[in-house]
């Protein structure tokens, strides 16, 4: 996507071919950086601590960590160690460790002394697979957009309801839940887009926002408990999500809160979709709320929050007591029976074994 003049995508190979370079999401919307990083350290840093963040860009920042690994030390014992360092930074988004398992994969048949040079070229196909994959998503879910616009009066928008940020800084590019919106607006369909702030570290309000404002997009800004009282009153035609890890049941682990979008949604008869590449399916987990870590942040995240002060300052300020303690479980768990379809890059697929085994023989058995 573009930023102002120029087309960006959130990681890329630096000018000394070694490192890499990524948009600093820890700053927007205030400011816009970029940081280089040439050290695995530097890599699970960004990760855990989310410079960079999003299932799909996760995993394709930490397989160029696993390329500067190799350029440093191309071992056996350099390549399983660095496997386990980037695996811990953050347990609940399965698209780090299926990016992890395809670098070691492809690596450990080759020749150690030849391994950084595949190491680099497997990161970058996999970055150009999942730009691949977002654009197909998106033309997927935008046959839905087309069906809800044919229904509605001519020039009235189709209103979208969107949870944390599933946009292009989640992904190499496009985006997830996000690619059909643009490729709506592209195709001169209206859209409205409800952007729910997504506490507690507001990535609605913070990045959506800012990539619906960057595209043109005509969104609104809401605090994450107004979409039920929306969806009452007949102002949300869809709910578009992403996810974090989706089970082979269907079952759909995403930002916390977006269990409870999908209530409302059902108990409104407003159809709720989610939006995601095959790599984020984790076709060895059956029971989503059983099986799937719920990774546990820092509760400064709820005690905490970043803001622009009126002189413009980037600043951070308490919003709770002091001594009060905060939890801080950073997703939650949507039942497999709240999701209308998963929007996938080969079509919409029913949210169910059955139907991600139609989508995908060849991955469930």
């Amino acid at each position: 996507m573009n930023v102002g003049e120029r087309h960006y995508r959130t990681i890329w190979l630096s000018d000394d071919k070694r490192s890499v370079e990524i948009i600093d999401q820890r700053w927007l919307p205030h400011e816009f950086r970029v940081e280089r990083i040439g050290s695995v350290a530097g890599i699970a840093t960004a990760i855990r601590d989310m410079w960079v963040r999003g299932a799909p860009l996760i995993g394709v920042t930490a397989a160029y960590g696993v390329a500067i690994q190799m350029a440093d030390d191309p071992s056996d014992a350099a390549l399983d160690a660095v496997w386990e360092t980037l695996h811990k930074t953050r347990p609940t988004a399965i698209n780090l460790r299926w990016a992890l398992d395809e670098m070691r994969r492809s690596l450990k048949p080759i020749a150690p002394e030849q391994r950084a040079e595949a190491a680099y070229r497997r990161a970058a196909e996999i970055a150009d697979e999942d730009v691949g994959l977002n654009r197909a998503i998106g033309e997927n879910g935008l046959k839905i957009i087309k069906e809800i616009a044919a229904r509605k009066k001519p020039g009235e928008p189709v209103n979208i309801l969107t949870h944390c940020n599933a946009g292009w800084l989640a992904t190499v590019d496009y985006g997830t839940a996000t690619s059909p919106i643009y490729l709506a607006v592209e195709a001169g369909i209206p859209v409205h887009v409800y952007v729910d702030e997504t506490r507690p570290r507001n990535q609605g309000a913070q990045l959506t926002a800012w990539e619906m404002a960057g595209h043109g997009v005509p969104h609104t800004l809401i605090v994450d408990n107004a979409g039920g009282h929306l969806m009452q009153h007949g102002e949300v035609d869809m709910v578009i999500v992403g996810t974090d890890r989706t089970t082979a049941n269907g079952d759909v682990c995403n930002k916390i809160g977006t269990y409870l979008k999908a209530l409302a949604a059902a108990d409104n008869d407003v159809p709720f979709y989610v939006a995601l590449p095959s790599p984020t399916i984790d076709w060895t987990v059956g029971d989503g709320l059983a099986e799937i870590p719920i990774e546990e942040r820092s509760g400064d995240e709820v005690s905490l929050v970043w803001g622009k002060t009126a002189d413009g300052r980037i600043a951070q300020v308490r919003v709770s007591p002091e001594a009060t303690p905060a939890a801080n479980p950073a997703f939650d768990v949507t039942p497999a029976r709240l999701v209308t379809g998963l929007i996938t890059e080969r079509g919409v697929a029913k949210a169910s074994r059955e139907g991600l085994k139609a989508m995908f023989p060849e991955r469930v058995s």
